[in-house]
C-alpha cells in the first residue's frame, strides 16, 4: 500500500556523471530521511552503491570528485579548504577551477550597499597548495575545454538578479596565459555552458531564453568570430545540455509528453518515453535520470541513439505497489490549439467505473510541464490522490514546455486568460466524456499551480475544495518582493511603480476576485520562501477571511519555496489527501 512514508523517504538521483572510458556512473542520490546528499557509483553492467556522503559528481581523470559540506572531495578527505562555501568545481588536468564567494564572513547588519557578495572563479594548484582568483565578477557557471586549456564562463554585473541575471555575459578564460575575452551578452538565464570544436574551430553553446518569458534556447558561439546564434532544432524546448569528448553536444529536449535526445545542429537521435531531466556523456554513451509512467526515476544508460538499460533501482519499495492506471490526453483548446496532459484514474479502476471525484493539478513554472513519468511527490501528487479513490488531470496548458517558444511565450502578462481557458476546457471534456463528476471537483497546485488554483477559484464556483501550495495572489506585490522579480513583473504585465493604477498586474492576480470565491480553500506556504514570500498567502488568507469563505492556513516554520522537513513533508500529504476526502 502507498504510504506517505513510502513517497517522503524514497531515494531521488541526480547529476549524472560518466567516467571517462564510459564503464562506470557517478550519481548523486537524496532522501529526506537521509538528511544529506549521497554519491552514488553504478557500473552500466553491475550492482550500484553508495559511495560516500556529497553531491555533484565529477570524474577527475579516474578518479572521483565531489562536493561535502562546501569543500571539494574525494572519497579520501577534503582536496583543500576555503573560508566560504564553494558553489561549484571543475576538475582540471593540472588545477582545481572553483566558484565561491570570498572568505570574509558576512555581516550580521544586512546592508544593501555592502551585501552584495560576488561568488569568483578562483583555481587550486594541487602541487603548491596555492589558491588564486581568476575572474573577479559574479560568475554563474563555468565549463572546462575538453584540452583543459581554457574555460567559459557565464558572469552576471552583480550577484541580484536584477539586473545581472537580466544581462549576463559570456566571456572566455585562457588558463596558460591567464588572457580573459568577452563574448557579449547572453539570452536571459543563460546556463549550461558546454564546449566543442567544429571544422572552423572552437564553440561554445548554452541555453537562454530571449526575454523574461520566452521558452529556452540553444544559442552557439563560434570563438572565431564571437557571433551568438540561435541553433535550437525546429519547435523544440531544450532543458540541457552535454558536453562530449568529440564532435557536438547532446541537447536534452522536453517533447510533448515525452523526451527527446538531439545532437546540436544534427537533430534527434533518440525519444525516450516519460521524464528525463538529466544527462552525461561521452559522446558514444549517455547516461540520464529517466522516469516512465509507474516507474520511478532511476538512472539509465546505453549507446547514444541506441536503447537504454536501467542501471539503479533507488526504490525497490514501490515493486508491490498498486499504482493508478494512466492515460494520455491530447485534445484541441477553445481556440484550436493542440493540448496535451494526463488522466490518472484510481488503482484498479478504468473510465467505466466513473464518474469519480476529479482533481486538476495545474503545474509550477509556468514553464514546465507534465512529462510522462511517475507523478508523486511530496507535493499534491496525482498517483497520491488517485490511491485515495480520486481520478487526477495533469494538463499541460500554454505557457509551458515542450510544445516549442510561441507556446511558452504566450502567456507573458497573460497569466491566467487563455491558460486558465486551456484546464478548463480539459475539464469540461472529462466531465462530458463521464470521467468526472460535476458535483465533485477539486483543484491543487503549488507555486504558479498554486496562482493558478486561487486564480481558478475567483472565475467559478464549479470546484467544491481547492489547495493553494505556495502561490500567487498579487503580481505587482510578487514583483516587489519576490527573489525573480523583473520575471514575475513580465508575466504579471506591470510592477505597481509604473504611475497610478489601475495596472495590469491587478487584472491578472487572483486577490482582486476574492470577493467573488465560494469555494473552500486550504492555503499552504513556507514560512522563509523567498521565491514567493509568505505575505501572499497572508493577503488572500485576510481577504478570504473578511469575505467569509471557508479555508485554513497552514505555515511551515523554517521551510522555503520547497518543503525539506520530513515532519513537514508527512504532515502536507495527509492534510492533503484530509481536505479533499472531507470536501470531494
Amino acid at each position: 500500500m502507498l504510504t506517505a512514508e513510502l513517497i517522503v523517504d524514497s531515494h531521488v538521483p541526480s547529476h549524472p556523471a560518466l567516467s571517462p572510458d564510459g564503464r562506470r556512473i557517478a550519481y548523486q542520490v537524496e532522501s529526506i530521511s537521509k538528511g544529506v546528499p549521497e554519491i552514488w557509483l553504478a557500473d552500466v553492467d553491475g550492482k550500484p552503491g553508495k559511495l560516500a556522503d556529497g553531491s555533484s559528481p565529477k570524474w577527475a581523470s579516474e578518479s572521483l570528485c565531489f562536493l561535502r559540506d562546501g569543500e571539494v572531495h574525494t572519497v579520501d578527505g577534503p582536496l583543500f579548504t576555503w573560508g566560504s562555501e564553494i558553489t561549484a568545481f571543475l576538475p582540471m588536468r593540472d588545477r582545481i577551477v572553483f566558484i565561491a564567494e570570498d572568505e570574509t564572513p558576512a555581516a550580521d547588519i544586512w546592508v544593501w550597499s555592502e551585501s552584495l557578495r560576488p561568488a569568483r572563479l578562483r583555481s587550486f594548484d594541487p602541487r603548491t597548495g596555492e589558491i588564486t582568483t581568476l575572474i573577479e565578477d559574479h560568475v554563474v557557471e563555468a565549463a572546462g575545454r575538453q584540452d583543459d586549456k581554457a574555460v567559459a564562463v557565464l558572469t552576471w554585473s552583480t550577484p541580484e538578479i536584477d539586473p545581472g541575471g537580466l544581462e549576463p555575459r559570456l566571456s572566455l578564460l585562457d588558463l596558460e596565459s591567464g588572457e580573459r575575452r568577452d563574448l557579449g551578452r547572453t539570452g536571459v538565464e543563460s546556463k549550461s555552458p558546454v564546449w566543442w570544436r567544429g571544422d572552423d574551430g572552437w564553440h561554445v553553446a548554452y541555453i537562454a531564453t530571449s526575454d523574461m518569458v520566452g521558452g529556452h534556447l540553444v544559442f552557439d558561439v563560434p570563438v572565431e568570430t564571437g557571433e551568438h546564434r540561435d541553433l535550437t532544432p525546429g519547435s523544440a524546448c531544450p532543458i540541457g545540455l552535454a558536453q562530449v569528448d568529440s564532435g557536438a553536444p547532446l541537447v536534452l529536449v522536453a517533447d510533448g509528453l515525452d523526451t527527446a535526445l538531439h545532437r546540436l545542429g544534427s537533430g534527434e537521435v533518440s525519444l525516450w518515453r516519460g521524464q528525463a531531466d538529466a544527462i552525461a556523456s561521452n559522446g558514444e554513451i549517455v547516461a540520464t535520470v529517466l522516469s516512465t509512467a509507474h516507474r520511478p526515476k532511476d538512472v539509465h544508460c546505453g549507446p547514444v541513439g541506441g536503447e537504454l538499460t536501467r542501471v539503479s533501482d533507488l526504490v525497490p519499495e514501490f515493486a508491490g505497489i498498486a499504482w493508478g492506471s494512466r492515460e494520455r490526453l491530447s485534445y484541441k483548446a477553445f481556440d484550436g490549439l493542440d493540448l496535451d496532459g494526463l488522466l490518472v484514474l484510481p488503482p484498479g479502476k478504468t473510465r467505466d467505473d466513473g464518474p469519480f471525484s476529479l482533481i486538476t493539478i495545474p503545474h509550477g513554472g509556468p514553464y514546465d510541464r507534465y512529462a510522462d513519468g511517475l507523478r508523486l511527490g511530496w507535493f499534491p501528487s496525482a498517483q497520491w490522490l488517485a490511491s485515495a479513490g480520486h481520478a487526477v488531470f495533469l494538463p499541460n496548458p500554454r505557457g509551458g514546455q515542450g510544445h516549442g517558444r510561441e507556446f511558452a511565450e504566450s502567456v507573458g502578462g497573460r497569466v491566467g486568460l487563455e491558460e486558465w481557458q486551456d484546464l478548463e476546457t480539459g475539464i469540461d471534456l472529462l466531465v462530458a466524456e463521464g470521467v468526472a463528476d460535476p458535483a465533485r471537483l477539486g483543484i491543487a497546485g503549488w507555486s504558479h499551480g498554486g496562482f493558478t488554483t486561487a486564480w481558478a477559484v475567483g472565475q467559478t464556483g464549479r470546484f467544491k475544495a481547492a489547495l493553494m501550495g505556495a502561490g500567487i495572489c498579487d503580481w505587482g506585490m510578487l514583483a516587489a518582493t519576490g527573489e525573480l522579480g523583473p520575471f514575475e513583473a513580465a508575466y504579471g504585465g506591470s510592477t505597481g511603480w509604473e504611475g497610478t493604477g489601475p495596472h495590469r498586474h491587478d487584472r491578472l492576480s487572483p486577490i482582486s476576485y476574492a470577493s467573488k470565491i465560494e469555494t473552500p480553500v486550504l492555503i499552504v506556504h513556507g514560512a522563509e520562501d523567498t521565491n514567493v514570500p509568505l505575505s501572499q498567502a497572508e493577503f488572500f488568507h485576510r481577504a478570504l477571511r473578511h469575505f467569509g469563505v471557508e479555508h485554513d492556513l497552514v505555515v511551515y516554520p523554517g521551510e522555503g519555496h520547497r518543503i525539506h522537513r520530513r515532519e513537514h513533508q508527512l504532515d502536507l500529504l495527509r492534510r492533503t489527501r484530509e481536505w479533499f476526502a472531507r470536501l470531494l
